[in-house]
């Protein structure tokens, strides 16, 4: 594929995850993650309490529930229970992985990583350079 045409599918795929974020139930930061494996998307995510707990992200103080999972998390996890493999896949996301979600990025096989925000930690992303992902940041004007 051309370096253009690339450049036109990975903004489409970038605008799809920041609608998915939308969906999430958390104040602070609405995050939205899609995994696409031969210009298929095969899994989706946002960042959100695990199945089975109240929509609430934040506690009374505002900070952001421990427990509370981040869009590629979910995303990840969801392949993991479908007969799909993240193997060569890239991840499109709102907001660059943190170091925690990085390593789960490495592990699940995702080779390329495009981002629309960098998050105020950038440990997780010098992981995933390190680990041999590609990395791309592009910023939507539209």
């Amino acid at each position: 594929m051309s370096e253009k045409k690339q450049e036109k599918y990975d903004k489409a795929y970038l605008r799809m995850a920041r609608e998915w974020g939308k969906l999430s139930y958390c104040e602070r930061k609405k995050v939205g993650a899609i995994i696409v494996k031969d210009r298929m998307i095969i899994s989706d995510g946002y960042n959100g309490t695990p199945t089975g707990f109240e929509n609430f992200c934040e506690d009374e103080e505002g900070y952001t529930k421990w427990y509370v999972l981040h869009a590629e998390a979910n995303a990840i996890l969801k392949v993991a229970s479908s007969t799909q493999s993240c193997n060569g896949a890239t991840l499109y996301i709102t907001l660059s992985p943190c170091k925690e979600c990085s390593k789960l990025v490495h592990q699940a096989g995702i080779q390329r990583v495009v981002y629309l925000e960098a998050y105020k930690d950038d440990s997780g992303l010098q992981f995933l350079k390190k680990a041999g992902v590609e990395l791309k940041h592009i910023s939507l004007l539209d």
